[in-house]
């Protein structure tokens, strides 16, 4: 009994040790959290966005009968989370028009994850 209390106590301190939640550092956010914090990235993922996606497929808002996801709401058909999306950009959907880009912009992966920022900065609450 005395061994069982002498581990929960150093298991119960282990855990304190690691609480972080408290101190997080800007290093440790996600990607995409830091250049919605940016507002010159979250500019040039909108230009990225309109002169990319919104011009061809994508629009700023919602429009009946396009093939192509509405994606400032809830509802992607292709992606559940910021690492799905940026897989999608960068791959494409086969079998579908969403070809993908690869990192063929300037600023490579980087300017991905801020058309993502832009994104995720403009959806509704879901």
């Amino acid at each position: 009994m005395i061994r069982v209390l002498i581990y929960c106590a150093m298991l119960v301190a282990m855990i304190a040790c690691n609480d972080r939640r408290s101190a997080i550092d800007p290093v440790e956010l996600r990607v995409v959290e830091t250049f919605m914090a940016s507002p010159n990235d979250l500019a040039r993922g909108q230009a990225i966005f309109e002169g990319s996606c919104a011009s061809f497929c994508h629009r700023m808002e919602p429009e009946e009968g396009l093939d192509a996801s509405y994606l400032f709401d809830c509802q992607w058909n292709h992606a559940h989370n910021d690492q799905e999306m940026f897989d999608v950009i960068t791959n494409g959907v086969l079998g579908t028009r969403m070809v993908g880009f690869g990192s063929n912009f300037p600023e490579g992966d980087d300017d991905l994850w801020k058309v993502i920022a832009y994104i995720r900065s403009n959806q509704q609450a879901c």
